[in-house]
């Protein structure tokens, strides 16, 4: 069956992750799904089921295109490339069909061998270079899921051209170039397409699609053809995921008896001021942190302040319900252990005389920002930090920590290097887990969260308008509203839910507050 999956480029993000969760299968558990339906199946009944979904999908997609080129590698996801070619070429769709095939007949696997004596069969054309003008349709089944290698030669070459044809293309199962299980580019050539383009995927999700270079290779839309067969039956290697109603506006409306001590309390500690730091001031990112935090349904929020009190801002005009401390106060006070603490949007190195006591003191804490670089290389095999030792003892005790990491807050807890974060997305969040014992959301395209011996889900809303200042401390405001209204008697992996449900929330803030002429700022989506 055909679905759509996620629209990507100009549909509200809402709509793109209303259908999640789904299942995500990396390129062995594709193998052996293939392998068992295979076996179960008249030979080449996958290979003709995904052939012909291939030639569907592009007759629907660009039912107009009259010349169509199929660039086709030695493998099964070549042979689908072929098949689709002879599909189209048998239903007499456009004027001509033809095929640049990469392959070499004699190490051909049996499906695609097959698929190849279709293809002549059909009289479709077989070309040996590139066109010299654009096609109106190209369909890229050069490489499938099998690739986690850089690309040299001939294969470079043909992708080089690809990522820079303008014409429509659709990706067969996943874009040429793309590892199915990291999201990694492997190819010297540009990851976004210079023309349109979608990807049907086949048979399974693979968790490349959706983080790392999958989201700009894929295109405009996703979509997925399961073949007809039920593969959910299997375990998956991660889950994508979209938001679950919080923060259930309407519930909260009907609550007549509710109050605002029941809504749950969050203390976010940042925004230090530039009188206080060197004349570099931060009081904006616990202004958003704040701001999200009450929108979000929090009952009290308070934004402490490390910096005297002389520095304190006295309140938010746009959102005077904000209640302001210095660091020092709102801990005399007894905040920390009985609100949701969010640690570390614009704290700058004043946090850290603080932090230490935030550790033994705070149930739920989500450390975000300047809260993740105090820790250091905290995340090292082997290492004998005490924040590690901090962090795990909080584990023991049961109490709930959210690390909020960017790739390069991730690189330094890990003392590696951003690119071996976002070569791997996905085992990098999985290392600082289950380092750490904490719940961590790894921000960026396709954000994963992830915690000790759970599934990774991966985000599956979000867009390039979050790219800019302050998005995070909104995210993290959100976190502490989400975890602030936690029941504590449901369990851990509820709570990852929750928490991916809250990051996929906050991808989808910037398409319903945008303007249609300008980008989104931070204070647009928590206004």
């Amino acid at each position: 069956m055909l679905r759509l999956v996620l629209p990507l480029n100009g549909v509200p993000d809402s709509i793109a992750a209303a259908q999640a969760p789904r299942p995500l299968y990396g390129a062995a558990a594709t193998r052996r799904l293939e392998q068992k339906f295979a076996a179960a199946l008249p030979p080449h009944t996958l290979m003709d089921r995904a052939g012909t979904a291939v030639a569907r999908l592009a007759r629907a997609w660009q039912p107009h295109a009259r010349r169509i080129h199929v660039l086709a590698g030695g493998g099964n996801n070549g042979g689908d490339g072929l098949l689709a070619a002879a599909r189209l070429r048998q239903a007499g769709f456009g004027e001509r069909i033809e095929v640049r095939w990469l392959g070499q007949e004699e190490r051909l696997p049996a499906d695609a061998r097959w698929a190849l004596a279709q293809a002549r069969a059909a009289g479709v054309a077989f070309v040996e270079e590139a066109p010299q003008d654009a096609p109106d349709l190209v369909i890229d089944a050069l490489l499938g899921a099998g690739l986690h290698r850089p690309l040299e030669g001939e294969m470079l070459a043909a992708l080089r051209w690809l990522q820079t044809c303008p014409s429509p293309t659709l990706c067969v199962d996943l874009p040429s170039g793309l590892d199915a299980d990291l999201g990694h580019w492997w190819a010297d050539a540009p990851v976004q397409p210079a023309g349109p383009r979608i990807t049907l995927a086949l048979l399974t999700l693979k968790p490349g699609l959706f983080t790392g270079a999958g989201r700009a290779a894929a295109g405009e839309a996703i979509w997925c053809d399961d073949l007809d067969v039920d593969v959910c039956a299997a375990l998956p290697d991660a889950w994508l995921v979209g938001p679950d109603g919080w923060p259930h506006r309407d519930r909260l409306r009907a609550d007549h008896a509710s109050h605002k001590g029941r809504r749950g309390d969050v203390l976010i500690i940042g925004g230090v001021p530039a009188a206080a730091h060197h004349g570099i001031g931060m009081t904006g990112a616990a202004l958003l942190a704040g701001r999200a935090a009450l929108r979000a349904g929090a009952g009290r929020v308070w934004v402490a302040v490390p910096a005297p009190p002389s520095s304190t801002p006295a309140f938010d005009p746009a959102q005077p319900a904000l209640m302001w401390r210095t660091v020092e106060a709102a801990l005399a006070e007894g905040l920390p252990q009985r609100a949701t603490v969010v640690a570390g949007c614009g704290a700058g190195s004043a946090l850290v005389p603080v932090l230490g006591a935030l550790m033994q003191q705070t149930p739920r804490l989500v450390l975000d920002a300047d809260a993740l670089n105090a820790l250091g290389a905290a995340a090292v095999p082997g290492s004998n930090s005490p924040w590690l030792a901090a962090l795990r003892d909080r584990a023991a005790r049961g109490w709930i920590t959210v690390l909020t990491p960017h790739p390069l807050e991730a690189a330094r807890l890990l003392d590696a290097q951003v690119a071996d974060v976002q070569r791997a997305r996905l085992q990098a969040a999985e290392q600082l887990a289950q380092r750490t014992e904490a719940i961590v959301v790894l921000k960026g395209s396709g954000t994963v969260v992830t915690m000790p011996g759970a599934l990774p889900r991966i985000v599956a809303s979000g867009s390039g308008w979050l790219a800019t200042a302050g998005s995070g401390d909104v995210l993290a405001g959100l976190l502490g509203a989400r975890l602030a209204a936690w029941t504590p008697v449901e369990d851990m992996s509820a709570l990852l839910d929750a928490v991916a449900a809250t990051a996929a929330l906050h991808g989808t803030l910037p398409a319903a507050s945008s303007s249609p002429i300008w980008a989104p700022t931070a204070a647009d989506l928590a206004p």
